[in-house]
């Protein structure tokens, strides 16, 4: 209990004297200054909820509400560098990855050196990722990924992608859906303009597109077809 006063404690402050006096100078420059994301990592934001043994905080999910409290009390673009990292971007990983994956990646997730971002959503079918119509075909020791996502948090800055795509074209909706972890520097792979918002300057999203993009099957995440068992539990 005295260490988790102590971690609330220092994020308030961090948000009352570093963050809160820096709101304008974001929304102006559409950008969180590089030295207080270093600032962030030092403090652990970007860990909060991987395990210790990979170098994050471990937080129950009681003590990661509270430090989101702290979080509210700035301009959410604060919070959206480092929360994707902390839920969606990590979760699917720490529930559903192997022991190989999770020593690969999680490490350097937590220290906030591998940016994380989840790309479910589509232009055509929104977030329902059972409709999902990017594909990942089967060739070798590699799967083959095509398709568009669309408003995808954080991919201007991702060095690794969770992707939902259709592995089985022959079953319709979330049985042929599988999860995928995809390097954010793999050929074939890139980002579209940053969409402008109303709010959240400093909070980037835009489209991800796949254009025949190799993914080892060492990073499919789970098996085939449980892609939508991943998606469900990581927003749940």
């Amino acid at each position: 209990l005295e260490t988790r006063e102590q971690l609330i404690d220092t994020v308030r402050r961090f948000v009352s004297e570093r963050l809160r006096p820096l709101e304008a100078q974001v929304a102006e420059n559409d950008a969180i200054p590089g030295e207080v994301i270093e600032e962030m990592k030092g403090l652990g934001l970007f860990g909060l909820s991987i395990p210790e043994q990979f170098g994050g905080l471990d937080l129950s999910m009681e003590d990661e509400c509270l430090v989101g409290v702290e979080l509210g009390r700035t301009s959410p673009a604060f919070r959206s560098a480092f929360g994707t990292n902390v839920g969606i971007g990590s979760q699917g990983l720490v529930m559903f990855g192997t022991e190989a994956q999770k020593e690969k990646y999680l490490p350097g997730i937590a220290s906030g050196e591998i940016i994380t971002s989840f790309a479910l959503t589509e232009p055509d079918v929104g977030s329902d990722a059972g409709s999902v119509r990017t594909t990942a075909r089967r060739d070798g020791d590699h799967y083959v990924l095509n398709g568009t996502k669309r408003f995808i948090t954080n991919a201007p800055h991702a060095g690794l992608f969770t992707v939902f795509a259709r592995t089985d074209p022959s079953q319709p909706g979330a049985k042929g859906v599988s999860a995928f972890l995809v390097e954010g520097n793999l050929p074939g792979l890139s980002v579209g303009k940053p969409e402008k918002k109303m709010g959240q300057q400093g909070a980037h999203i835009c489209d991800v597109i796949f254009d025949n993009v190799r993914v080892p099957v060492e990073n499919r995440l789970g098996n085939e077809g449980e892609g939508f068992k991943v998606a469900m539990q990581v927003l749940d």
